[in-house]
């Protein structure tokens, strides 16, 4: 049987803008209280305010480890318990190694490596206790292969899912579910994406997913039976090559 989100408590990282927020409209609709984190207080505000109910808004810089692990621990005196927790921060930096910046490397490795293990890590054992929990990592086809023009970015989205495999098979006898999405080409800020007249062009010359293509594969992920684990779930644009 087909499992529900109504009535769970969701945790959903970088949920200002892009997949985040997506995820944050989509599981509010089907009945999930939201706990939303990202940097922008007004953005998470103004987007509480779109979706109604009384969302936590945990405001935190995924580069800074107090407040990765604050996020987690505030979320859990709150509502007494995390069901599902979607790590979806993430930032991107392509370019040429030989020209690239490291320190804005550090930075990309802090968040989509670091603060998602971090997390996790602070998340784990009160699922555990509890014996119930679902874990979805936001990952990227990037994790699958390594693309040419983003070696750094891949490094970090291949780190994701050894960690994801992994963890995996030392929480499942504890009834804890972990996964990852990856998604080719999403039309969202994180690649220049702001205008819907443009997403909706690019959708439909398929080359690129909306956010709520990739959230509304997170729901499909966490709604499979509680025998079933969705270890990956790789989605790309029908045109897009890699």
């Amino acid at each position: 049987m087909d499992q529900s989100v109504s009535g769970k408590v969701i945790l959903i990282t970088g949920a200002s803008s892009g997949i985040g927020r997506a995820m944050v409209r989509l599981f509010a609709r089907k009945g999930g209280k939201i706990a939303m984190s990202a940097r922008s207080e007004d953005k998470m505000k103004a987007l509480a305010g779109e979706i109604g109910g009384d969302p936590l808004i945990v405001p935190a810089d995924m580069t800074k480890p107090a407040e990765v692990t604050a996020m987690v621990e505030r979320t859990i005196h709150h509502f007494g318990r995390v069901d599902i927790f979607l790590a979806n921060a993430g930032i991107y930096v392509p370019g040429e190694a030989a020209e690239g910046d490291p320190d804005a490397w550090e930075e990309m490795i802090a968040v989509n490596v670091s603060a998602v293990f971090r997390a996790i890590r602070a998340m784990l054992p009160s699922m555990i206790a509890r014996r119930s929990g679902d874990i979805v990592v936001t990952s990227s086809i990037s994790g699958h292969q390594a693309i040419h023009w983003e070696p750094v970015y891949s490094a970090t989205k291949h780190a994701v899912q050894s960690f994801v495999h992994g963890v995996r098979r030392q929480v499942a006898p504890h009834n804890v579910r972990i996964g990852s999405l990856a998604p080719g080409m999403v039309l969202n800020e994180l690649w220049g994406y702001s205008d819907p007249a443009a997403i909706e062009r690019d959708v439909a010359a398929h080359k690129g997913l909306r956010s709520e293509d990739v959230a509304e594969a997170a729901h499909f992920m966490l709604t499979r039976p509680a025998n079933v684990t969705i270890r990956d779930l790789v989605m790309l644009p029908q045109n897009q090559d890699l």
